[in-house]
């Protein structure tokens, strides 16, 4: 693997098959000439979100490796896939540079962008080259609102998550006897977790619960305390968070350091550690019941275990990330192959026109509407049980039976 250096950004290039570079402008040229398709990863390599971006280039590479290694791209006479890894340093700013960066060096598609203040002024650039650009687990509404023809979001969008966690929570509660009647809600101030916070506190009070406070709190945080000793003057029967890993893992060992214990525990929507088993075999007393509504794969995929061997191979500690963008690449050279062409107007109309498989997320068929939105993804509910992440609902992905109140 080999590192450049340049004044827009650094990045990494990975070389898959040994095959030299070249960008296909035009479809149907013959397996002898080896041609090379790039497609570009936009993860954050450095920076406070480096973690997320090293388990997404993990599965993408693990999927660039399977496609290549059963003939490249058939329609393209066997095309070879390159994987060029763009490095958003963990910021919008740095994000737009790279998405530019990987236009200059070829990139035929861009996957990734992870957050969504990246993912907004990443796509934004990519816009102006009408670089189809696919969206790997950002989920803010307004990324999809613009317009933007070469956008597409193959996860699920914050809306139709809430949707998801909120009907499970009610199901949940109704379960336990309503044992949750008060909640909190503990937010990153960002796009993420301003729109949990003004989503939840307008559905909740319908759903029979009263919102009792949102708290918000700047990312980068440094310290929980003053948060957590408003929650132990509030008392709620439940806690809602979003944040991203480091904010989370900070909110739950305060919470633990300072006995502040809802019977009903956590229950998070895109909480940034909730679904990484870095925070679970680091902190297992605080992740012990922790709840999420999250991207995750299907768990009766046998690739997804697959992709789970190769992040611990790796020394790495798994989470949504790896199967996510490794299913995204397979999306990907999916809509290469129905394009026949790697040139960026035919790219766009084969992902606009046609149905895709979705690797190992438990989506079914993905189907992008008029927006770019991928209609059929779906989010999984998990809880950590007896240090294992466990898909709780819904029940054709369950490999457990919830457990609430977690702290009754």
């Amino acid at each position: 693997m080999k590192k450049l250096t340049n004044s827009v950004s650094r990045r990494t290039v990975l070389k898959v098959g040994g095959v030299s570079a070249m960008v296909l402008a035009a479809p149907g040229l013959s397996r002898a000439q080896a041609p090379t398709v790039k497609i570009g990863l936009l993860q954050p390599m450095t920076g406070g979100f480096a973690g997320d971006g090293d388990l997404a280039r993990i599965g993408a590479e693990y999927a660039i490796k399977e496609i290549n290694d059963a003939g490249g791209i058939k329609s393209l006479g066997g095309a070879k896939l390159e994987l060029l890894i763009g490095d958003s340093r963990s910021n919008a700013e740095a994000g737009a540079q790279a998405t530019e960066q990987l236009k200059a060096d070829g990139a035929a598609i861009v996957v990734g962008g992870f957050a969504s203040g990246i993912s907004m002024t990443a796509t934004q650039a990519a816009a102006r080259y009408e670089l189809p650009f696919i969206i790997d687990c950002a989920v803010s509404d307004a990324l999809m609102t613009r317009n933007l023809k070469n956008v597409f979001r193959f996860n699920p969008s914050f809306s139709m998550a809430a949707d998801v966690a909120l009907k499970n929570l009610v199901t949940i509660n109704d379960a336990s006897g309503k044992a949750a009647k008060t909640v909190a809600i503990v937010h990153e101030d960002g796009l993420l977790g301003s729109g949990l916070a003004k989503l939840m506190q307008a559905r909740l009070p319908a759903l029979g619960f009263e919102v009792v406070e949102a708290i918000s709190h700047p990312t980068p945080a440094r310290d929980m305390s003053n948060v957590v000793l408003r929650l132990r003057s509030l008392q709620p029967d439940l806690i809602i968070p979003s944040h991203y890993f480091n904010e989370f893992v900070l909110f739950a060992r305060t919470l633990q350091q300072q006995r502040v214990k809802p019977k009903g525990g956590i229950y998070a929507l895109f909480g940034g550690a909730a679904s990484s088993y870095r925070f679970v075999k680091e902190f297992p007393e605080a992740a012990e019941g922790v709840m999420d509504v999250n991207h995750w794969g299907d768990p009766k995929n046998p690739t997804n275990d697959k992709l789970m061997q190769a992040v611990q191979a790796a020394g790495k500690f798994y989470a949504y990330n790896a199967p996510i963008n490794y299913s995204v690449v397979k999306v990907a050279a999916q809509a290469l192959e129905f394009a026949k062409s790697a040139e960026s107007g035919a790219i766009i109309e084969a992902l606009q026109k046609n149905e895709f498989d979705s690797g190992v997320m438990p989506y079914g068929k993905s189907k992008f509407d008029a927006t770019g939105q991928n209609v059929n993804a779906l989010p999984l509910n998990t809880q950590v049980q007896g240090g294992q992440i466990k898909v709780i609902y819904p029940d054709q992905f369950a490999q457990a039976k919830p457990k609430f109140p977690a702290n009754g």
